[in-house]
């Protein structure tokens, strides 16, 4: 199985003063996913957890909602021509009487490490599929300040990108603050599809008492990734995009971003926040 780090020499220039000395590097390999036997999508991820990233992934698309409707999931043996198994292909094999719904959308399943879907077709598809509607969940009540604290926390536990620099990380936190798990990738949708796979393989979905931090935006496909979760609120340390925001307003998901200090913006369910909340009706 591919390292999660790798090591290439560079050439260094400090002050005019050149040196050669070797870095770590995040090591970046594609995975292709297989459903039931027949190729479905490929994604370019870091290694590591791609069990979980496989089922994280299906779950996004409809197609896994709970840890019962997963029989197994296996590396594909002789996935090469020569018989060679690389660990990059892995098939998730569905129990018997799980419905397979049309994942391809308006798409051909093929992600890179920063891609998202776009179209109103992909806005009714997440909203026609999702399991677990977020405005039915319990209410959440979030204080800006204990939004405010979450990035530090989720860079205290990114391990590897202290190593290269190169990895984004998403992490889920408790109502309360509390770190549950954090997963690091190349791909931030990637290091979501892992934290969400973990969770239905430890029978833990929906997420619908939790907030999902990522670092770097959010786009549509992390709100679409949130939303089929069950997760409420999704807060991203950068910029979302419009069609994240259209989203997070059709389903009732709570979208921050901006999340800097004590700073942030509130694009959509800001009832969750209740400072802005408590702003908004004085």
């Amino acid at each position: 199985m591919g390292r999660v780090t790798e090591r290439r020499k560079v050439v260094r220039i400090r002050d005019g003063a050149v040196t050669t000395r070797p870095d770590t590097l995040v090591a970046e390999e594609p995975l292709e996913i297989r459903l039931n036997g027949k190729p479905l999508a490929i994604t370019m991820r870091t290694p590591g957890d791609d069990f979980a990233l496989a089922a994280g992934f299906l779950v996004s698309e409809g197609v896994l909602a709970e840890a019962s409707d997963l029989l197994n999931i296996v590396y594909c043996a002789g996935a090469t021509a020569d018989g060679v198994n690389t660990y990059n292909v892995v098939d998730v094999r569905t129990a018997p009487g799980v419905r397979i719904p049309d994942i391809t959308l308006e798409r051909n399943v093929y992600t890179t490490s920063s891609c998202g879907l776009c179209g109103k077709a992909s806005l009714d598809a997440v909203r026609t599929t999702a399991r677990w509607p977020i405005a039915d969940t319990p209410p959440l009540r979030i204080e800006p300040e204990l939004l405010a604290a979450l990035p530090d926390r989720l860079r205290e536990a990114q391990r590897v990108f202290d190593r290269t620099g190169g990895l984004h990380a998403a992490a889920l936190f408790t109502e309360d603050g509390e770190l549950l798990d954090v997963r690091e990738d190349v791909g931030r949708h990637n290091a979501v599809d892992k934290l969400v796979g973990r969770a239905l393989q430890s029978e833990g979905l929906p997420l619908s008492r939790t907030i999902l931090l990522v670092s770097g935006r959010a786009s549509f496909e992390l709100a679409q990734k949130a939303v089929m979760a069950g997760i409420p609120l999704l807060a991203a340390v950068s910029a979302p995009s419009s069609l994240a925001v259209d989203l997070a307003a059709e389903t009732g998901l709570t979208l921050v971003g901006f999340l800097r200090g004590s700073s942030m913006n509130v694009y959509a369910g800001e009832d969750r926040i209740v400072a802005r909340t408590a702003a908004a009706r004085t």
